[in-house]
């Protein structure tokens, strides 16, 4: 559930997904980020994270200015839609750079993969928290794989600039409302 949240990272792989460029790619530094992610969290860094109030605060406030960082985007978007191209216009370098940024410069990517699932494979214990995490990734790889391809095989109808101004629009609201859910938590 938490993975299918479109946010920056999931965007990112929509986007390339439409515009064919690198999206395998794309979605194999997405896997493996998550593999890193859930793994560390399954391992105790989200429970140590979670055990240490001030790191879960200052996590929160960083989470909730990037999220309205990029609700402010995501409406400059909306309000000027433009039609997605259809052909790979990055280098490979280019693309890695930006999907690392959008996975690992969110603080609510760690709230997420690190503390919530973390501790949620935790509470199975030996060796269930490894089960569980091994179907965390199972469901990642499923998701980003559906998410890229997808995308790829929907890039008529999702190229449309009357879409992306919905689908901005959206992911505008729903990050407005994750940053004052984090605000009210901390």
């Amino acid at each position: 559930m938490l993975v299918a949240m479109i946010g920056a990272q999931n965007t990112m792989v929509l986007r390339q997904g439409i515009r064919r460029d690198h999206v395998g790619l794309v979605v194999i530094v997405c896997i493996l980020s998550e593999i890193l992610l859930i793994t560390s969290g399954t391992a105790g860094v989200g429970l140590l994270a979670a055990r240490h109030p001030l790191v879960m605060e200052v996590l929160a406030w960083a989470g909730a200015a990037y999220l309205l960082g990029y609700a402010a985007m995501s409406f400059r978007s909306a309000a000027k839609p433009r039609a997605m191209a259809v052909t790979g216009s990055g280098s490979a370098r280019t693309v890695i750079l930006a999907v690392l940024a959008a996975t690992y410069l969110n603080p609510q990517t760690y709230l997420d993969t690190m503390v919530l699932l973390g501790n949620l494979a935790n509470r199975f214990g030996d060796p269930g928290r490894w089960i569980f995490t091994a179907g965390a990734f199972a469901a990642s790889a499923v998701w980003f794989v559906g998410l890229g391809f997808g995308a790829r095989a929907l890039s008529g109808p999702l190229g449309r600039p009357t879409t992306w101004r919905w689908i901005d629009t959206g992911v505008g609201v729903l990050m407005l409302g994750l940053a004052g859910k984090l605000v009210l938590a901390a």
